[in-house]
């Protein structure tokens, strides 16, 4: 093959190639269906919603009272709510181990990934982008969605759920920060129950008697709590 021959062949690969990556990065619009809480399908394509991690389809969180709700359901049917029937506009960053497309959705010019994490229906996925920490802290701080109760981040949920477990690793709950339940015997007696003890999954949180959640063992035992004895 001539100098030249060759020149115009790695000239029109390049060209090619850039042709190609131009047309993988054009956005993927069209009407959406969601699956969960971080991904939707446009017309066959399944798309991972950039920078957020929602809860799994099936995980449960407990609400501000302690009440265990389907919280990855509950993040799936807000997304939908939210699309209705209107089409969206998904542009690729990047494409994950699953296969999906990695993007950030719009709704008009709303950014539905922002959305879902200023909501509480999903947390800033640090491991891969910084992009929605700023959401996920207000929405902390105004105690919306999950960030109302407790709740295992969805990660340590899926590995939970590959080693065996089921739902939370008691450990890892999370609270607007506060985890550990303050709760009140039948006799009177007010008891703290740490993430991971004996009796932390099955104690159940009732305001209205007084129970309540805290944030450090000395704020619990500075209210008057007490560790469980034996």
């Amino acid at each position: 093959m001539s100098l030249v021959r060759l020149a115009a062949a790695i000239s029109a690969s390049i060209v090619a190639t850039v042709a190609s990556s131009a047309l993988a990065a054009e956005p993927i619009v069209g009407r959406a269906s969601v699956t969960d809480g971080d991904t939707v399908v446009i017309r066959d394509t399944r798309i991972r919603l950039h920078g957020i991690d929602a809860p799994e389809s099936a995980q449960t969180c407990q609400d501000a009272a302690g009440k265990d709700y389907r919280c990855g359901q509950a993040a799936a049917l807000a997304l939908s709510d939210r699309i209705g029937q209107s089409p969206i506009s998904c542009e690729p960053r990047d494409t994950d181990r699953y296969g999906r497309t990695v993007a950030v959705c719009r709704k008009g010019a709303e950014d539905l990934n922002a959305w879902m994490v200023s909501q509480g229906h999903a947390i800033a996925y640090r491991r891969y982008s910084t992009d929605y920490v700023s959401a996920e802290t207000a929405a902390k701080a105004a105690k919306r969605g999950i960030w109302a109760g407790t709740f295992q981040e969805p990660t340590d949920y899926r590995k939970a759920k590959r080693s065996g477990g089921d739902n939370p690793a008691p450990a890892a709950a999370v609270a607007g920060g506060c985890a550990i339940k303050g709760n009140i015997s039948a006799k009177g007696d007010k008891i703290y129950h740490m993430p991971g003890t004996r009796n932390y999954e099955r104690t159940r949180i009732k305001e209205s008697d007084g129970e309540r959640m805290f944030c450090t063992e000395a704020e619990a035992q500075a209210a008057g709590w007490r560790a469980p004895r034996g």
